[in-house]
C-alpha cells in the first residue's frame, strides 16, 4: 500500500470509495471534482495493487491558521489496518497548520477513537448536522501555536 497525491483522474475511483464508505452522506460528483482540482486541498489516496483503497481531503484556511479535514475514507475490506491513521497524519504533514479540525457523526465510534488516539478532542457539537437529523461531532488537534511577528 502506498499513499500519493490525488487528481482529477481519481474522480471515478473517488465517486465509488465515497458511496462505499459514507453511503448516506456521500459528496456529491461536483463536490469530488472540486476536492481533486482546488488550489490549496490536499488529496492524498492510498493505493494498493492499482486500486484506490482510501481517501483523505484536507482544506487549509490560512486567515484562520487552521487545517479542516474535510473527508476520508477507507475501503470496507482494507478497515482496521492503520491506513485511516497513515492517511490521517500524512495530510496533517502536507496542511502544516498549527490547528487541525475534522466533523463526524455522533454513532461513528471507530473513528472518533482513531481520532482521539491521533491527539484530537471534542471541542463541539453540531445539532442536527447530518440530513438525518444526527449530531456532527467537531475535533480538534493543537499541532504549535503561529508566532506573532
Amino acid at each position: 500500500m502506498i499513499i500519493e497525491r490525488a487528481n482529477w483522474r481519481d474522480l471515478s475511483a473517488l465517486i465509488s470509495l465515497d458511496k462505499v464508505c459514507f453511503t448516506r452522506d456521500a459528496w456529491p460528483w461536483i463536490d469530488c471534482l472540486a476536492a481533486l482540482t482546488f488550489p490549496e486541498i490536499v488529496r492524498l489516496k492510498a493505493v494498493f495493487e492499482d486500486r484506490l483503497i482510501g481517501i483523505v481531503i484536507g482544506d487549509r484556511r490560512r486567515r484562520e491558521g487552521l487545517g479542516w479535514i474535510a473527508s476520508i475514507g477507507v475501503h470496507p475490506n482494507f478497515q482496521r489496518q492503520g491506513i485511516g491513521r497513515r492517511l490521517l497524519l500524512a495530510c496533517e504533514q502536507q496542511l502544516a497548520m498549527p490547528r487541525l479540525r475534522l466533523t463526524l457523526r455522533d454513532s461513528n465510534r471507530i473513528a472518533k477513537s482513531l481520532y482521539q488516539n491521533c491527539g484530537y478532542v471534542e471541542v463541539d457539537v453540531w445539532s442536527r448536522y447530518y440530513a438525518d437529523g444526527e449530531n456532527g461531532i467537531v475535533m480538534e488537534k493543537t499541532i504549535g501555536t503561529l508566532e506573532n511577528s
